[in-house]
This record gives structure tokens, sequence and C-alpha cells, in this order.
């Protein structure tokens, strides 16, 4: 007899079933899917962490890197949203230039990292980075109280009709054509959609494993959009993989920065982005974050949240030096400015309740041709360079 899955719906109860020695009732742990086995015997299987199902989402990314993707036209309805009496090439390097102006503007740092990158695939960052920018801002622009589900919704279908190659405008027209040039899949695109959708139905996170999820949506898909645009260094013995993997964790540190940083500024908008069963651990509750006070209590848990921060960081760094020579540079400079964050919450004595962590300018200037030595040499290298 073959094996039958069947999928059902577990409340937050135990499963109660028989066990066969005895008759003597046993609690099963709540489970996702039930699988009757050869014999018909009973095969609990635990639900999968938020971890396993976006590695599902990594591992497809990284095999589409093997595929070869052909430019395609685009279908311009110039009447409808692109005004104006100009050729296809003429659009698309007006779309292009406009990206690099809001990047140049908004991401000082990162717009100078990628001058050392090809223009093709320094425009194509730029085009991927507005999408990301222009999404984000729909929960979190200043028009984000008018932003519905069914709002959400149609930027989605928007996303789709781009992926098909009809874009709505001149941004949508720079990111059409981006993803028909390189092997960039829709998924993180919808993922990053999904997490403005959680952000407005959720404000708590009951534990680790849903907060990986959301800074997954949000900030992790910006890797596995990335890479396809920064290329995989030709001399890499890495797995195809282990570098998604990598530019994965890059953008979760990124986020748990982002929470850690801004715990006050949440708090004060009712929204709590910290694992509430560590909170528990650590003797804290919502009240203590919304009164705003550093206990030891506080700087101890903020230790352990930071010390995770690192380890996120630290796995990225294993896969930047396998990028393209000439597309580490910003990466490596965001990596930095990023980590810097982390020690501005240290030297404020853990308060992010009243005061804002942030990289000075100076610290800002010295991180860049830190990077470029870094992306230059590689960390290893370089520390030798400057221990001689």
């Amino acid at each position: 007899m073959s094996s039958i899955v069947v999928r059902v719906n577990c409340d937050a109860k135990s499963l109660v079933g028989i066990s066969s020695i005895g008759r003597r009732e046993k609690s099963v742990k709540v489970c996702s899917r039930i699988r009757f086995g050869s014999g018909g015997a009973v095969v609990a299987e635990p639900k999968r962490s938020s971890e396993e199902r976006v590695y599902e989402v990594v591992l497809k990314q990284a095999s589409l890197v093997r595929e070869e993707k052909r430019g395609v036209n685009i279908e311009f309805d110039l009447q409808k949203t692109i005004e104006g009496d100009c050729s296809n090439g003429d659009i698309l390097n007006s779309a292009y230039d406009r990206c690099g102006e809001v990047c140049a503007e908004y991401a000082k740092t990162f717009y100078l990292g990628t001058q050392l990158m090809t223009q093709e695939r320094r425009e194509a960052i730029w085009a991927i980075y507005v999408w990301c920018r222009r999404t984000d801002e729909l929960v979190d622009g200043p028009n984000s109280s008018h932003i519905t589900p069914t709002a959400l919704d149609m930027w989605e279908q928007r996303l789709t009709d781009v992926f098909e190659s009809r874009p709505y405008d001149m941004f949508d027209a720079a990111l059409s054509h981006t993803v028909s040039k390189y092997p960039v899949d829709i998924q993180p695109f919808k993922d990053m959609i999904e997490g403005m959708r959680m952000d407005l139905r959720k404000s708590r996170y009951n534990n680790f494993d849903e907060l990986y999820l959301y800074c997954y949506y949000v900030a992790g898909t910006v890797g596995l959009m990335s890479v396809p645009i920064m290329g995989i260094a030709p001399e890499s013995k890495a797995s195809t993989e282990s570098i998604y993997n990598a530019a994965l964790a890059l953008g979760i540190a990124n986020q748990l920065t982002n929470i850690l940083r801004d715990v006050g500024e949440d708090a004060r908008r009712g929204r709590v982005y910290l694992p509430q069963d560590e909170l528990a651990q650590a003797g804290l509750s919502d009240e203590d974050i919304m009164s705003g006070k550093v206990t030891e209590k506080w700087r101890n848990f903020m230790k352990g949240q930071i010390k995770r921060a690192r380890m996120f960081f630290d796995e990225a760094e294993k896969g930047v030096s396998e990028l393209s020579s000439v597309s580490r540079w910003p990466v490596w400079a965001s990596l930095l400015l990023y980590r810097q964050i982390l020690d501005s919450i240290e030297a404020n004595d853990y308060d992010n309740f009243t005061k804002r962590a942030y990289v000075g300018k100076v610290n800002k200037l010295l991180s860049l041709p830190a990077a470029y030595g870094i992306a230059l040499f590689g960390p290893k290298k370089l520390t030798k360079l400057f221990m001689r």
C-alpha cells in the first residue's frame, strides 16, 4: 500500500490518539499533515519551520541562474501610461535614469557603491531598488493609512503585468526590461508584497520562527532578487545555493538591525517586532517596551538579540566574496554600515526607546574605502596587508 498524504487543519490543541500499548491516551504534537503509511499506520509529520519553507524558495532561485534568459520586446501602451513620442530605447534610458536618481536620493552610499558595476548591472539594481522602495512605501509611506489588502492585491497584479512585459509607468518599464534579461523569478517579489500584507494584519510575533518569516518577506527577498544581477564570480567554487543563502542572511541581518534600532519608534505605533516568547523568558512584556525604560533585564535581552543579528551578518560575509568582483563594493558597504548600527545601539547603553542608533557621516565616509578594500582583496587578505 503506497503512502497517502491527507491535509488537515489542526487547532492550537494537541491531537489525542490511542497508543497501541495498553490502549492509553497519548498527546501528539500539532501537525500540518497526517500521513498514512503502509499497513495503515498513522505517522504525524511536524509542521515545517519558516526557515525550511524559505529554503525551498532559495533552492528554486539558485536553480534559475543556470538558465539563460534572452531579452524580449516590451509592449508599451504609450497612450495609457507612458506619455511622449519616443522609441523604446529612449523610454528605457529615461526609465533607468530616473531609477538611478531615486537610488541616489534615498540610498546615497549604496548608489555610490554601484558605480563600480557595469552599466547594465548598475541600472538593473537601481530598477529593483526602486520597486522595493515603492512597495515598502505602500505600508510605511505618507499614504500608508489608506492602504488596504485590496490595494496590495492590485499591486501584485501589476507586478504580474510587469513580469509579462506590460509596464504601467517608467519605473515599471525599467523593472520589466531587467527581469527579461536576468534569471530573476517573480516569487521573491510576491513574497515581499506578502510581507506588506503581514504588516497590515499583524503587530506581534509569538516567536523567532514567525519573525524570521517576516524578515524574509520584507528584506531577505531583496537578496534573492539581487544575486542574478550582481553575478557570481567565475572563479567561485562555492555552491550556488550557499551564495543565495548568504544573500538571504544579509537581508535577515539588515531587517533584524532595523527592528532593534526602531524599537521605540515602532512601540509608539503600537507595534512590537520582538519575539514574545523570548521577551517573557527575559522577564519582559509589551508594557516594559511601552514604558521605554532601560533596565538590566532589557540590556541582557538586547545583548542576545544583537548577538543573533551578528550571527546572520557573519553568515552573509561568507557569500559576498563569491559575487562578481565588480558587484562586491555596494554589498560590503551595506554590510559594514548596518553592522555599525548594532555598535551604536550598544554605545547608547541599549536605549533604543529614546535614542536612534545611526552611523555618523565620518564613519560612513570611512566605511566606503574599507568596503572597497575588502571587495578588492577580501577580508582576510586585507587584514594581512594592514598587519604588515
